[in-house]
């Protein structure tokens, strides 16, 4: 982890001003394009490059089980992890789905099922089986933690060598939105009921166990709220950690990384808990309908594209983004200047 921590630098400013002033130059009235011009800017500084390109996208999905499901804090079993991590082998997951509509390359990686899936095209990177139930030890040891999270450095760098431009990251894990509330709370100190929401299901008496489960795993765990790993091997899972890596990874590749919902922002926070800088590469893809997912866009600063009250996970609110910018970069790319089409721009 630490020699890819090392490799981010901050994203190219000068990079992104010249794209400000060339975007000024297109057939349309300055900042007409709103937040599409915004995130061309944000692209060129990432990228280095007036004309960035974003595609192929790598659409990475990783999956854990985490101990806490034994206190009953998900509408879902535990077995449904390793089901689904078959569904995604088989194509027929939401995920599957939008990756194929963007044309992404689509890796699935099993960082910390409980059991051994058998399914074709599964990466298997097992750090562990499961999380600890973070209401009575830790989640893991940190160097299981920053083993997870080279697991998510590692997998972008398969995408960068198959010649992926963007990575989107996705995750499956029940009880995975248990973690990420009890990780939210100890960075930000936010209460835990402002933080905990419904996940895959839950009425109103489900919810209010699941805050209790969060605040006896707050009061039991030791941890430093301002040194991350510590946070991530008491209360988060190796799906988060593989995560957080991701986004570190993307960084040092200097390449954009889509931000999913709430748990991919909870890992994305991490992310730039541990190295700042990372912040630049982040466009955050959709506005979760998890209550969470408001607190942590407020830490990161961040306002998504996309408001389409979804709360599945997988990657799916990011890869739906993922055509805005296409749009951006086929602007820079495309659009005539005043100059070249022969246009007058501005009144005398």
């Amino acid at each position: 982890m630490h020699a890819t921590v090392d490799q981010i630098q901050p994203v190219n400013i000068q990079t992104g001003e010249e794209a400000r002033r060339y975007l000024d130059t297109l057939t349309k009235p300055p900042g007409s394009l709103g937040t599409l011009e915004a995130l061309a800017i944000q692209l060129s500084a990432i990228t280095g490059e007036l004309k960035p390109r974003v595609t192929p996208p790598a659409v990475i999905v990783f999956a854990a089980d985490h101990g806490v499901a034994a206190e009953g804090v998900s509408a879902f079993p535990q077995a449904v992890t390793a089901q689904m991590v078959a569904n995604f082998a088989n194509g027929g997951a939401a995920i599957n789905v939008f990756a194929r509509q963007i044309n992404a390359h689509l890796e699935v990686v099993d960082v910390g099922v409980v059991s051994d899936v058998e399914a074709p095209g599964v990466v298997v990177d097992k750090i562990r089986r499961a999380s600890g139930n973070i209401a009575i030890k830790n989640a893991m040891l940190p160097e299981q933690a920053e083993a997870a999270i080279e697991v998510g450095i590692n997998a972008v760098a398969r995408a960068q060598k198959a010649g992926c431009r963007s990575v989107i990251v996705g995750e499956m894990g029940i009880a995975n939105t248990t973690a990420s509330s009890a990780m939210l709370a100890a960075f930000t100190g936010t209460p835990v009921a402002q933080v905990v929401g419904a996940g895959t299901g839950l009425d109103s008496q489900q919810q209010t166990h699941k805050v209790d489960v969060i605040q006896r795993a707050l009061a039991a765990r030791v941890y430093q709220a301002d040194e991350p790993l510590s946070v991530l091997a008491a209360l988060g899972g190796l799906e988060i950690a593989a995560m957080t890596g991701a986004y570190l990874a993307a960084a040092a590749y200097r390449l954009p990384a889509i931000v999913d919902g709430f748990i991919a922002s909870v890992a994305a926070l991490t992310a730039c808990r541990i190295c700042p800088a990372v912040r630049g590469y982040l466009i955050f893809g959709h506005r979760s309908e998890e209550p969470g997912h408001g607190v942590v866009l407020d830490a990161l600063e961040a306002t998504p594209l996309l408001a389409l009250g979804m709360r599945l996970g997988e990657g799916s609110g990011a890869a739906l983004a993922f055509p805005l910018l296409q749009a951006a970069t086929a602007m820079m790319a495309e659009m005539a200047t005043f100059t070249s089409a022969g246009i007058a721009d501005k009144a005398p």
